[in-house]
């Protein structure tokens, strides 16, 4: 399996092929946005569904202009289709809330999970983290 790495965006290796889970340490900029969103509407591409996980917790900010890229935009259509599972670790408040809200409207599966619970957010996708030589 290729790794995904682009800026401040890495690819956490796990024990789930149907898991594409990421780590945010700094700032997300267009070009990152950008890059993640190629990258899974590849994914997409290659897999009917998958289930996510996204670790902000070394979060330090976005740019507002990184979601209004047409790739971006592209892969946020396309993942209500092809994904089941969606968690996200660490979000910021208003982040978490807009998540537990937009979990009752699509057929995404979301849900938010504070830092101390990212073994169950692990759990909630199905997968645990392993090293990149495994």
């Amino acid at each position: 399996m290729t790794i995904f790495s682009y800026g401040p965006i890495a690819e956490i290796p796990n024990d789930n092929p149907k898991v594409h889970a990421f780590e945010v340490n700094g700032h997300i900029d267009d070009d990152a946005s950008e890059a993640l969103a190629k990258h899974m509407n590849d994914v997409f591409d290659r897999h009917d569904q998958v289930n996510m996980l996204l670790d902000l917790t070394g979060l330090t900010g976005s740019d507002w202009d990184s979601m209004l890229d047409d790739d971006v935009i592209v892969s946020r259509f396309r993942s209500l289709n092809h994904v089941e599972r969606y968690a996200v670790i660490g979000a910021p408040d208003r982040a978490a809330t807009m998540i537990g809200i937009i979990n009752r409207v699509i057929p995404v599966k979301a849900k938010a999970f504070e830092a101390s619970e990212a073994q169950h957010a692990w759990a909630f996708v199905g997968a645990q983290p392993t090293s990149a030589a495994a």
